[in-house]
């Protein structure tokens, strides 16, 4: 159903298992999300780019879609897949998602671009696990998958998506016989059945940042609720974002006569595109 660049069976990052357990342990996965603002051109200021955060949730790994008994959306098979890049969904119309293309290797930056998949800006993402007195800091790309992701003629931004975060996504052992029934445009739909209703209804708002004048047309008002998978104006300004990360930290701030910062740096093999990461104990 897509052409998926993967890399070959292989074991998930050494900080995995301690990461995801550490976000089951929120009441609600919450995390700060940065990215750079490209400044005006006529800007006096002394940087090209401005940092810019806001808070997001913590929507699982690529191609591990949680499991919710509440969502209907069709699912891709188990098995199959397996990656150690987080996720988050938002809406096309916030800036974030204009940011990640505007400062991506290509510098994309027209509507209709930023319409679609692709992006790759800089990014970081910070989570505060108080009831662990852990830190998470993700250093790394962030890629927007968007509902052109499949089923048409493939944009460049498309091809860069499949590319970046393909080549991060590992076929799990077994899997291989199962490759074809994987679909990237089933993990975006199974992304939206997993927020509730009124999260849902939250992409029919009017746009995000606009001024207030007068009411909004009948399509964008707020507190709706979306059942329908496809409600073609909710399904629009969806997106999932998924962050690829080149340095992971681990700050354990639980025990002051024990803390520690552990650093895990993706080191990639130029030969093959595969890599390992590699770790650093270090002071906190």
């Amino acid at each position: 159903m897509s052409s998926t660049t993967h890399t070959r069976p292989s074991p998930p990052a050494p900080w995995r298992a301690a990461f995801e357990s550490h976000m089951a342990a929120m009441p609600s996965p919450e995390f700060v999300f940065a990215s750079l603002h490209p400044c005006p051109n006529d800007s006096q200021k002394p940087t090209p780019y401005l940092p810019r955060l806001r808070y997001c949730i913590h929507r699982g790994m690529w191609s591990q879609l949680p499991e919710n008994k509440h969502n209907d959306a069709p699912a891709n098979p188990r098995g199959v897949y397996d990656s150690d890049m987080p996720t988050f969904t938002t809406d096309v119309r916030m800036q974030k998602v204009g940011q990640l293309f505007a400062t991506s290797a290509g510098k994309a930056g027209s509507e209709e671009q930023v319409q679609g998949s692709g992006g790759g800006g800089p990014c970081e993402a910070v989570y505060w696990i108080k009831e662990k007195g852990m830190q998470w800091r993700i250093k790394g790309t962030a890629f927007v998958v968007a509902p052109d992701i499949e089923g048409g003629e493939e944009s460049s931004g498309v091809r860069t998506v499949k590319s970046e975060v393909g080549g991060r996504m590992r076929v799990v052992e077994g899997g291989e016989d199962k490759l074809g029934e994987w679909s990237w445009g089933r993990e975006l739909t199974g992304h939206f059945g997993n927020c509730s209703p009124g999260m849902r209804g939250s992409w029919r708002n009017p746009p995000p940042g606009t001024r207030v004048e007068g009411e909004p047309d009948k399509e964008h008002q707020l507190a709706q609720k979306v059942t329908d998978l496809h409600d073609p104006i909710a399904r629009s300004n969806f997106r999932v974002v998924v962050i690829k990360p080149d340095e992971v930290e681990a700050t354990d701030l639980s025990d002051p006569e024990t803390a520690r910062r552990h650093r895990y740096t993706f080191v990639a093999d130029a030969r093959d595109g595969q890599g390992e990461w590699k770790e650093e104990e270090l002071w906190p």
